[in-house]
């Protein structure tokens, strides 16, 4: 029986990728034993289980991979039936959760993140530009499925996972992504979800995050300037 439930996740502590996965093996109660990886130096693992985008995270149940965070998630609820379902049973739903958080993928709002916090002068400004108008675009789509329940599941994950660390990315570069006048669904949405158990023993501590953001940040600038 041990065999038949071997559960492996290669992860990185400060992606929002690996930290949905995490969401999603907690809330269905599964064990698993968890590989840190080093985002800069990745381990045969990696190359050995994802050859095709040699991306994290990367769960691996009885020596099958499964990449792809999103991916992951889903072959989660599939599989195990037990615990809480990650997705709705109704076909429609289950489609706009799917969407909504597909698009927060596609849009690329986390790499466009990283790019801010990567960027300074002009090039900076587009990329709070863009970032500002893809928060906006989900807020507004966002409003017939707003979570009115204590239910956690699908596009919660992939929320908390991108805007969990909001206030670290204000304390680091001064910009407000989420706040209660201009994206008022999402800030009570976030909130409401950094203050599940579940969220707070998951996610990556907010000290940690500023430490490590601003590191990326002073050796991106740094980089940039002797160019």
């Amino acid at each position: 029986m041990e065999k038949q439930n071997k559960v492996l996740l290669l992860g990185i502590w400060a992606s929002p990728y690996t930290k949905r996965v995490e969401l999603a093996l907690k809330l269905k109660g599964i064990s698993y034993e968890y590989a840190e990886e080093d985002m800069f130096k990745k381990s045969p693992l990696v190359f050995k289980y994802n050859p095709i985008h040699q991306r994290l995270p990367i769960l691996v149940h009885n020596g099958n991979p499964i990449v792809e965070s999103l991916v992951i998630i889903e072959y989660i609820d599939e599989t195990w039936k037990n615990g809480p379902p990650i997705l709705p049973a109704d076909p429609y739903k289950k489609s706009q959760l799917r969407f909504w958080a597909t698009f927060i993928h596609q849009s690329q709002l986390f790499e466009t993140m990283v790019k801010v916090l990567k960027s300074d002068g002009q090039e900076q400004e587009k990329d709070i530009n863009k970032m500002l108008e893809t928060i906006k675009v989900l807020e507004e789509g966002v409003k017939d499925i707003f979570p009115d329940d204590n239910n956690v599941g699908y596009l919660d994950f992939v929320i908390c996972s991108v805007f969990s660390f909001h206030v670290v990315m204000e304390e680091v570069l001064g910009i407000k992504m989420v706040g209660s006048e201009k994206t008022p669904l999402l800030h009570s949405w976030v909130t409401k979800l950094n203050h599940l158990a579940l969220v707070k023993e998951t996610m990556a501590p907010n000290h940690k995050l500023v430490e490590v953001l601003k590191v990326v940040r002073q050796k991106a600038l740094k980089a940039a300037s002797a160019t």
